[in-house]
């Protein structure tokens, strides 16, 4: 158990090292939280500071939920993988260095899936990729391409995989709430496309 607590707290803290806004804050002297939406993520990143810095968000933060996950799995095994990946996740998206307004967890959701089965994590960003090219809507791309998660875990992991598979469904929540304005602006028909900026 204190082994559990361990990975929940390290996957945790990893997850509130808030990228777009430490970089934000020292590259442009910007919080990125009061302009564009608002979201401390790499979408709003791109949309208020341009695409190196929004790709180094992106990245950076794929990089937490990989860390958390190898440090997990080190200390608690496969389980401690799946633990500290989901920790990280929740660390981005409700940051207490951030007054748990951080990101959606997309890029970390990416990173940790990456690191514990690299097929499903790559069918998922090929999906998102097309629909966002299709569609101009990355908060589209993002919900469909994550909530397939347990679908492709389900097909893909032989034999079954129930803690894959539970994880995977807790990864698709977070994501479908983090997104729950963006999913009535999509219903409304308001949401931003990629490239048009906040009012």
């Amino acid at each position: 158990m204190s082994d559990v607590i361990i990975v929940l707290f390290i996957g945790y803290g990893i997850g509130n090292f808030a990228t777009s806004y430490i970089l934000g804050k020292i590259l442009k002297k910007t919080d990125i939280r009061k302009h564009g939406s608002g979201n401390a993520g790499a979408t709003n990143a791109l949309r208020v500071f341009g695409i190196k810095l929004a790709a180094a968000t992106f990245v950076i933060d794929a990089l937490k939920g990989v860390l958390a996950v190898i440090i997990g799995n080190s200390i608690l095994g496969p389980l401690g993988g799946l633990i500290g990946g989901v920790s990280a996740v929740i660390g981005h998206n409700w940051p207490v260095v951030l007054k748990f307004k951080g990101g959606k967890g997309i890029a970390s959701t990416i990173g940790v899936v990456a690191t514990i089965n690299y097929q499903i994590a790559l069918v998922c960003v090929i999906i998102g990729l097309i629909i966002v090219v299709k569609t101009r809507y990355v908060s589209l791309g993002s919900i469909i391409a994550i909530s397939l998660l347990p679908i492709l875990s389900v097909i893909m992991i032989k034999p079954f995989d129930l803690n894959f598979f539970v994880f995977s469904l807790v990864l698709t929540a977070m994501a479908i709430f983090r997104h729950r304005s963006n999913i009535r602006r999509l219903i409304n028909g308001n949401e931003l496309k990629l490239g048009q900026k906040a009012l």
